[in-house]
């Protein structure tokens, strides 16, 4: 594996995750659980690490609380390294006064921090994504090609290219147009023959446009004088780019594998339901370029009486006659006898109760953290440490879309069920 040891990885994470609202109530959006123990923001440093690139901040300002613990308490590099995964949250100084305004923004202001390091390329990542990437393939590409800016990109359907920015090159690759979020004969006008990037005819019908992942590498200066150009230019699709394509070389890098945006309820939920399948888009199961996080050293699940199927259990968890299908349950998660989990993500809890805390519990008529008996749960997200009681349904049978519960304790978003962290839902209870 090569090392990258003037490349400085940023991964943008400052954003206040509304689309993943309640997700992100109590969290910053890297730090949203994925597939029962690991967190969004483990992707890209996982990448970095399997990559050979070792120096990497994380750029974040709503409630990084818990982000900064996870990436302390889990990535230590050597003292004989120059690696580091640290968080760079929001700051005033004398020259900033304001938070990020925008992806570019969270740069420009962070590049006192940056430039200390004395590197001479940033890869910027994004950290809402799942896929698995070797940033060498894309770094050698923006060496080969002496690019000021290289930009990775995907091959997309027409019924999904509207969603993306979308990227127009050349014959050898250059990037010549940009266009963000283009419809109707605008986004015509960025069809593409992906045939010169290795795609089959056949594919290249199928897939005509290429979407800009929103992950870049940049050269150091020409970052810096991009960033000088406008002030006002806080984000990199908007603006950035467009400026980059007019003035530099500007070079397009094709990814053909898995890659979901999980930043909706909507894509999170699907992608996780996906990693439980038999032959999941995204394969956790990689002994080459696994994906790592916190070693929490928990005691194997213990399972009794329990019909489970097409469902990932993590460490730690105490199940009960459970019957689940198509479901993530997550670590610690306690699901009491008779109960029902369908097509349903429980992220299960951060901590154990003990036995005298849980006969409490029951003398307080107070559910214990977990799921009690005799519940129907189906589409569903129930965040960490939720207290569940025993018989009660989240089934929303009407179809309801969009609502918020009352008191906050639950949330409808895009059909799906969600009880966020620390929420109580009394026995009984019927959503």
């Amino acid at each position: 594996m090569a090392r990258y040891d003037n490349v400085m990885a940023v991964i943008l994470g400052g954003g206040a995750g509304s689309r993943l609202f309640p997700l992100t109530r109590e969290r910053s959006k890297p730090a949203v659980p994925l597939g029962g123990k690991y967190r969004l923001i483990d992707v890209p440093v996982s990448n970095c690490i399997n990559s050979g690139v070792s120096q990497i901040f994380v750029l974040t300002q709503y409630n990084s609380a818990s982000l900064n613990r996870h990436i302390s308490q889990t990535y230590r590099f050597s003292s004989f390294s120059t690696g580091f995964v640290e968080v760079l949250a929001a700051e005033q100084t004398k020259d900033s006064k304001d938070w990020f305004q925008g992806t570019a923004d969270a740069v420009r202001q962070m590049l006192p921090h940056i430039r200390d390091w004395r590197v001479d390329t940033l890869l910027i990542l994004s950290g809402d994504h799942l896929y698995r990437m070797d940033y060498c393939d894309f770094l050698n590409r923006h060496f080969e090609t002496k690019a000021d800016v290289t930009i990775s990109v995907i091959p997309c359907k027409t019924h999904e290219a509207e969603e993306f920015g979308l990227l127009k090159t050349n014959a050898g690759g250059k990037v010549i147009e940009f266009a963000e979020k283009p419809k109707g004969d605008a986004l015509e006008a960025m069809r593409v023959d992906t045939t010169q990037f290795g795609l089959s005819p056949e594919e290249s019908v199928e897939r005509p446009f290429l979407a800009s992942m929103g992950i870049y590498v940049f050269n150091y200066e020409s970052l810096v004088e991009l960033l000088r150009t406008d002030n006002k230019w806080v984000d990199f699709g908007r603006e950035i780019i467009p400026c980059s394509i007019e003035k530099l070389n500007v070079q397009a890098h094709l990814f053909k594998d898995y890659w979901e945006d999980i930043g909706t309820i909507r894509a999170f939920y699907e992608a996780n339901l996906d990693l439980a399948s038999p032959l999941p888009k995204f394969n956790f199961f990689n002994t080459e370029s696994p994906i790592y996080t916190r070693s929490r050293y928990l005691p194997p699940s213990k399972v009794h009486k329990c019909d489970i199927d097409n469902s990932m259990v993590s460490e730690g968890c105490i199940l009960n006659g459970v019957f689940a299908r198509d479901s993530i349950l997550g670590l610690r998660s306690r699901i009491d006898n008779g109960t029902r989990i369908e097509k349903s993500i429980i992220m299960g809890a951060d901590y154990y109760e003990s036995i005298e805390e849980i006969n409490n519990n029951i003398q307080l008529s107070k559910p214990h953290i977990g799921i009690g008996e005799n519940c129907l749960i189906r589409r569903a997200i129930i965040d960490k440490n939720a207290r569940i009681g025993k018989n009660v349904k989240l089934l929303n049978q009407s179809e309801i879309q969009h609502l918020d519960g009352e008191n906050g304790c639950y949330y409808i978003r895009e059909g799906i069920t969600i009880i966020p962290k620390n929420s109580v839902i009394e026995d009984g209870t019927e959503i």
